[in-house]
């Protein structure tokens, strides 16, 4: 397995760590056993954020008494130093340490700058000085956001969406870092669940030595997966390539990436699954997604107001509403048996 350095923060590990996300869904010991099987396989780096509700806990848990062993990230939602601080000491709090070794401001709408009123880069510097911190991170979803955080030279890793779906501005965006010496660590590499084929999202990212993908991990035969690519890691051969270019094809164009930055809808819809319903059908058994319960959430599609809140959140800028009625259509079409799945 590659190992990947993350540029000037000198933090290097294998090219293949750990999204804590989606633990916050499973109980206390399955996510301790799922985390230590993590380590123990060869994972040193491992991801999570306040925003995950009890992540940071059963990272804590789960590393007590190992510290220096591995390294963790985590993020802050903060607008205000006053929040900041609150969320630092609790997340330290939880992770049962007095450092971490990234703290990332969480999917930014702009580039926090020193002196630009709100406080918030200020407050990293000072954390950092005070070793609370090792190195200043942030996340963003929009690409000119982005592109501002490289070019300004203020952070030291950019955590960005990443997947073998990536567009020619994301791939430049990357070169960008490694050139600027800064950390590239690569959220959504299943892009929010649509690639189901592990093999070509962990051999798309060997092709680059700057990128750290997180891959998010709920159940251990998840992790299996993830785990037996320390041993035969994938090649991107003829093969793989025609693969991702047949999926590239299948999901060009708009599409939800199920981040979930669109919630709440002000009448209720499970907006990250019904925009993306009909992909989710043809991708993964579609059983799952035709139950009595996913079909009254795509019914509540017709209560849709159009009042805009979504589309003021969605970091993809997509035509929500319109999305919601396509899929929606369709659903009803194959309910009716008037498409095959």
């Amino acid at each position: 397995m590659k190992t990947v350095t993350l540029g000037k923060t000198g933090i290097t590990t294998p090219q293949n760590a750990f999204g804590a996300l989606p633990i916050q869904r499973v109980d206390l010991d399955t996510a301790v056993t799922i985390l230590r099987k993590a380590y123990e396989g060869g994972m040193t780096f491992f991801d999570t954020a306040r925003a995950y509700s009890d992540s940071e806990i059963k990272l804590g848990a789960a590393f007590e008494g190992m510290r220096e062993k591995i390294f963790i990230a985590s993020k802050t939602q903060a607008k205000t130093p006053e929040k900041f601080w609150e969320d630092l000491n609790t997340t330290l709090k939880n992770l049962k340490t007095d450092y971490l070794d990234i703290y990332q401001l969480h999917c930014v709408p702009q580039c926090y700058r020193p002196g630009d009123g709100t406080g918030m880069y200020e407050c990293l510097a000072e954390a950092k000085a005070k070793g609370m911190i090792r190195h200043i991170g942030i996340t963003a979803h929009k690409i000119g956001v982005a592109r501002e955080i490289v070019e300004s030279g203020l952070y030291e890793t950019l955590q960005y969406p990443f997947s073998y779906l990536a567009s020619e501005e994301d791939i430049a965006l990357v070169n960008a870092c490694k050139e600027a010496d800064m950390g590239f660590i690569a959220m959504k590499g299943l892009s929010g669940g649509l690639l189901t084929n592990s093999r070509a999202c962990m051999a798309f990212m060997s092709q680059f030595d700057n990128v750290v993908p997180i891959w998010g991990v709920q159940r251990e035969s998840e992790l299996d997966e993830w785990l037996s690519f320390f041993h035969e890691e994938p090649v991107l051969d003829d093969e793989m390539r025609a693969l991702i270019e047949a999926d590239k094809k299948e999901l060009s164009g708009e599409f939800c990436r199920g981040c979930g930055y669109c919630a709440p809808c002000t009448v209720g819809i499970q907006i990250n699954n019904c925009a993306r319903m009909i992909q989710m059908i043809r991708r993964s058994p579609s059983e799952g997604w035709l139950t009595p319960e996913f079909q009254a959430e795509m019914m509540k599609i017709e209560n849709c107001v159009e009042c805009g809140a979504c589309l003021s959140r969605c970091p993809y800028h997509l035509n929500i509403p319109e999305l919601l009625k396509k899929n929606l259509a369709d659903y009803k079409d194959i309910l009716a048996g008037k498409v095959q799945v």
